[in-house]
């Protein structure tokens, strides 16, 4: 029932919102039929994160957000809840039910199991002989004690030797991931580089120089960098790739380069920019040829959603297969309290259709993934010197302040390796931004405005 009264709101924030199926699940990067069995009762979401956008999208009061989530935490809740395992009704008595074991056991029965169970801790043999004697005394009482007794005895004693088989277990299993020792993953959070990695930069041009330009500076790995250290400027940094289950060759590199631009926009009135300015402190909105250069000054941060742009293309002649982008995940925290600027004029239309090769990501979610537009392929996808692929990916945030980069997984002829792809060296960072107060530029205007506020004369 609590499924059913989940998707009854659903269905009912939906048609009052006016907006189709297909509108919604862009807005909400999901697939159409997703959406559907949602609203219709037949799937209930794993994560909170996209309702509360479904919700806030279909325009729900404070009272219904709150009515919303706790549908969905009942739904959520019906949905987990496991039948109890059979036979638990003889285990509360001592001495009788099916679960009960026979009270004219054997003494050297009992005594066998326990001395196996102890011989499987850390004193050995010791431990064993102990346990063994233990395990005797207990039979041989066991027409004083009961049945009762020595299975509750009997319990301990084997839920000894499993936690020291589970120990044991956890050790084996650390000594085996981490044969050096260490932790597996770097100081910034991402994990550290090994045999068959490269790190990779990003980077975008300067105000000045055209949009087809602005992502020259690419990733060029040198085997003359040093294994350690800062990346240059330059975006260069150590390569190396092998065959696997091989360490990679000294004269290895890789194959491809990587650039990016990530302030891209799809078109200007999409964009928007979280700024911890008041408007007066804020300059007009820029062309999008100078957005990188209009965020650095004023240290602002994508609001809503970003718009990558990320150029991928072979350094030889052989081809190489771009085998995935996989979205890790640095640091989430609660959206930024600033103020949000829009890059669009007031009453000054936008269009523009949806690239190909896109995505969207959406990092609200408990494990972001990339998802191909609808109509778009998915990976992988094969590049050469002659022939680049340009993938742009759209990560929207709600709920969040998410500071994110992007992995990816290359593999020509039997090489491979990884690149992460960044903002020239730190994460990409994207906040929601709701409920912010929002400012526009009007069109020949002079000042920022609060939306929906009349313009400003001199």
């Amino acid at each position: 029932m609590s499924a059913t009264e989940f998707a009854e709101l659903l269905r009912e924030l939906k048609e009052r919102s006016g907006l189709s199926y297909g509108t919604l699940s862009k807005r909400l990067h999901m697939s159409t039929s997703t959406l559907h069995r949602y609203c219709n009762g037949d799937a209930v979401p794993t994560d909170y994160a996209p309702v509360e956008r479904l919700a806030r999208l279909c325009k729900a009061s404070p009272q219904e957000l709150v009515e919303l989530h706790r549908r969905w935490v009942l739904a959520d809740a019906v949905r987990g809840r496991k039948p109890e395992p059979r036979g638990t009704a003889g285990i509360g008595a001592a001495g009788t039910g099916p679960g009960t074991p026979d009270a004219h056991a054997t003494p050297t029965a009992e005594a066998e199991g326990a001395g196996a169970a102890g011989a499987g801790g850390a004193e050995g043999a010791e431990a064993g002989g102990a346990g063994g004697a233990e395990g005797a005394e207990a039979g041989g009482a066991g027409g004083v004690v009961g049945g009762g007794g020595r299975r509750v005895r009997r319990s301990l004693v084997l839920a000894g030797a499993g936690a020291a088989a589970a120990l044991g277990s956890v050790v084996l299993a650390l000594a085996l991931t981490l044969p050096g020792g260490g932790s597996g993953d770097g100081d910034d959070g991402r994990p550290a580089g090994n045999g068959t990695s490269v790190q990779g930069r990003g980077a975008q041009g300067t105000p000045s120089s055209p949009a087809s330009a602005s992502a020259s500076v690419s990733v060029k790995p040198s085997a003359s960098a040093p294994a350690a250290g800062p990346a240059s400027p330059s975006a260069s940094a150590a390569a190396s790739s092998a065959a696997p289950g091989t360490d990679a060759g000294a004269g290895d590199s890789v194959p491809l380069t990587v650039s990016t631009r990530p302030y891209a926009w799809i078109d200007p009135c999409s964009q928007h920019y979280l700024i911890e300015r008041g408007p007066e402190g804020v300059k007009p909105p820029p062309v999008e040829q100078d957005a990188p250069a209009w965020v650095a000054r004023h240290r602002a941060v994508s609001a809503g959603e970003q718009f990558v742009q990320i150029t991928v293309q072979g350094t030889g002649e052989k081809t190489v297969v771009v085998e995935s982008l996989t979205v890790r995940t640095v640091a989430k925290a609660a959206p930024l309290a600033w103020n949000d600027y829009a890059m669009g004029y007031p009453g000054v239309g936008c269009g523009g259709g949806m690239p190909t090769r896109a995505f969207s990501v959406a990092l609200d979610a408990a494990r972001p993934s990339l998802v191909p537009e609808a109509g778009h392929r998915d990976f992988p996808f094969t590049v050469s010197e002659s022939d680049p692929e340009v993938y742009y990916v759209t990560a929207d945030a709600s709920a969040y302040d998410v500071r994110w980069y992007l992995e990816l997984a290359w593999s020509s002829g039997s090489r491979h390796g990884t690149v992460t792809v960044d903002d020239e060296g730190k994460p990409f960072r994207t906040s929601g931004n709701n409920g912010r107060p929002d400012y526009e530029f009007p069109l020949g205007g002079f000042a920022w405005n609060r939306v929906g506020a009349a313009t400003a004369t001199p």
